[in-house]
């Protein structure tokens, strides 16, 4: 299977994956330059496979190198993680898939509808099954946490991705409507059972001054629009 390396460079991040006489998929635009004997297919997905690809966000077309030679990956201030299948089915964060071992299915992944209500998730996912390698984007270092029979309750959408197994639910953080409300926590992510949940709880500097720069200039286009 193709070898893939996460790099950092002047504070940005990226993947370098290196074929011998292998393939790997990655979303569209995902690719900065391939050298080598590197050959790029652009697969047409079945109707099946373009409505998934539109309900769960993901880009319709997406590139297949095969040959030998190393193919880079455009950078970003998001990080990356990889994530090892071995016929095994995980959750994606909408957006989150970034490359994969030719092995690996991208799939659709439907949620409850609590979930898909209030987690800002949706109702459709991504999920990725099979066995090789996944490059996933997360907006900070990656904590990876074990559950055994436990429950895991997140304030806001934290895990890049989780086991399929792993139930995952909208639940209020006090058992009444009027504690829950003055807690300051509203409804959380709940995430129980057995399997393994990939968090990213702290943003890298890089995208956390991305957002105070978003909310800065949405703050100013608002104050002018009220004016």
């Amino acid at each position: 299977m193709a070898t893939f390396e996460i790099k950092t460079k002047d504070l940005m991040h990226y993947v370098e994956v290196t074929l011998n006489n292998d393939q790997v998929r990655v979303e569209s635009g995902a690719a900065r330059y391939w050298r080598g004997d590197v050959k790029m297919t652009n697969p047409m997905p079945s109707v099946g496979g373009m409505l998934k690809s539109a309900i769960t966000g993901n880009k319709i077309f997406r590139p297949v190198f095969t040959g030998t030679g190393l193919v880079m990956l455009a950078p970003r201030f998001h990080e990356f993680v990889d994530i090892e299948l071995k016929g095994t089915q995980v959750v994606l964060e909408r957006g989150a898939y970034w490359a994969s071992d030719i092995g690996v299915e991208v799939d659709a992944y439907v949620n409850t509808l609590s979930a898909g209500l209030f987690s800002g998730e949706g109702f459709i996912q991504t999920a990725v099954s099979g066995t090789g390698t996944v490059i996933a984007c997360s907006p900070g270092p990656i904590e990876i946490v074990d559950l055994k029979n436990e429950r895991l309750m997140l304030d806001g959408a934290y895990a890049v991705a989780r086991s399929a197994g792993l139930g995952y639910s909208m639940q209020k953080s006090s058992r009444s409507l009027v504690g829950t409300f003055a807690s300051g926590q509203g409804f959380v992510q709940v995430i129980e059972g057995t399997g393994r949940v990939y968090l990213s709880p702290v943003p890298n500097h890089s995208v956390a001054l991305q957002e105070v720069i978003v909310d800065s200039i949405l703050g100013v286009l608002a104050t002018k629009q009220k004016t």
